[in-house]
């Protein structure tokens, strides 16, 4: 698939649920000051994010068939066994696999079944009691796009993404512009109880855990699941793809993130007893209905597409891991019980499936960048190399039909 496309399902596991009902999750535990140490986070976010999709190109996999495996599991058992580590590299890339699989059935499945469900079911009451409905309308939708493999997961991805994150963007631009006043004082909340003196009650232990742990979930800096769908982009220059890959936390976390902050800090909501009792995707809703009623219906149908594109991204995410461990030929195992869990998801209590996810994804992490870190001095030569070769003129610089193609 081309760059963008790579670019797009990568970006479609992030701006999803977690960069919605996530923040104000976060917002509701750890207070305003979680969004700031979000947005820090999301900054970092983007070196880690460039090392292990540089990672993921160079040491990807073509098979005679055409079809591209690359990902974390590839990158450290090949790179490991490079500087004379080959077992220790090869039961790093099996942990990594493992915990990429169980959580593929987490965040990426139930929870985002869970939070979509949450949030349309409140602009549609029938939906309330009719959660096995509204999942078997999941599944069917999410079972003809992976049946198609990467191909079709690219070209899905690219088509939503754009289209929805650009309609949620300008609906918080639309209520930002209506508060404009207030966003001074909005940032100002949000970074003073960011050190808040709160800290006596937990108030910064948990703005700043919260902030953390909400900016892991939107970005997935580091946890390894990047470098699975830009391993699959069609460039010979693995650098040039990382560097693309910095957008992803800049887009997901600093834009997309702290533009639902402002609004629910700006809304109230997240201090509202009316709403003490409210997830994190139902939370949102309330912000934007507070300003204009038809709001949680428009935000309704973004939250099911960035759910929709979030689940057949992981599921692609999961299917790499499960073939390195077990091959392709028993792929559709995988898939029945990736389907399974996103049914499951629409009865589950979403505190225990958020707190699932926080683990897996904290846990995916350690595997990825413990193999990240040793090899990030090849990062270092292929920058160094890709430099004075663009420098000097060897490389063309890509057209922007060609990033698309």
């Amino acid at each position: 698939m081309s760059s963008f496309q790579a670019l797009s399902t990568a970006l479609s596991a992030g701006v999803g649920l977690g960069s919605i009902g996530g923040v104000a999750f976060a917002i509701s535990i750890g207070g305003p000051g979680a969004a700031f140490w979000m947005t820090l986070a999301g900054l970092f976010a983007m070196s880690s994010k460039f090392v292990e999709c540089t990672l993921a190109q160079k040491y990807r996999v073509v098979r005679p068939d055409g079809t591209i495996a690359g990902g974390p599991m590839y990158y450290i058992s090949a790179g490991l066994a490079e500087m004379g580590y080959q077992k220790l590299g090869k039961i790093v890339s099996i942990v990594f696999c493992i915990l990429c699989i169980t959580g593929s059935f987490g965040g990426s499945s139930m929870l985002q079944a869970n939070q979509s469900l949450e949030i349309t079911a409140s602009v549609v009451p029938w939906l309330i009691n009719r959660g096995w409905f509204y999942g078997l309308i999941l599944v069917a939708l999410v079972a003809l796009v992976i049946i198609g493999g990467i191909q079709r997961i690219g070209l899905v991805a690219s088509t939503i993404v754009p289209v929805m994150c650009g309609i949620y963007i300008l609906a918080s631009l639309w209520i930002l512009m209506v508060n404009f006043s207030t966003i001074p004082s909005a940032i100002e909340t949000i970074v003073t109880e960011a050190f808040s003196p709160q800290a006596v009650e937990g108030g910064l232990i948990g703005a700043l855990v919260q902030g953390l742990r909400r900016s892991a979930f939107t970005n997935e800096a580091g946890i390894g699941t990047s470098p699975i769908a830009h391993a699959a982009a069609r460039t010979q220059e693995p650098v040039r793809e990382g560097i693309l890959a910095l957008l992803e936390p800049f887009i997901v976390t600093v834009v997309v993130c702290n533009m639902t902050s402002l609004v629910i800090v700006i809304t109230g909501v997240y201090k509202n007893p009316e709403f003490a009792n409210f997830g994190g995707a139902e939370m949102t809703a309330a912000a934007f209905g507070s300003v204009i009623s038809w709001f949680p219906m428009l935000l309704a149908i973004c939250v099911f597409f960035f759910a929709f594109s979030t689940m057949i991204s992981w599921s692609y995410y999961g299917e790499i891991s499960w073939d390195y461990l077990f091959g392709s030929r028993t792929l559709i195992v995988y898939k029945v019980l990736f389907l399974i869990s996103i049914f499951i998801g629409t009865f589950a209590n979403p505190e225990p499936v958020f707190n699932f996810s926080d683990s897996m994804l904290n846990a995916m992490g350690l595997p990825n960048l413990f193999g990240a870190y040793f090899l990030c001095g090849k990062v270092v030569t292929e920058l160094k190399d890709y430099m004075e070769r663009l420098n000097s003129g060897k490389i063309v610089p890509v057209t922007q039909s060609q990033a698309f193609r």
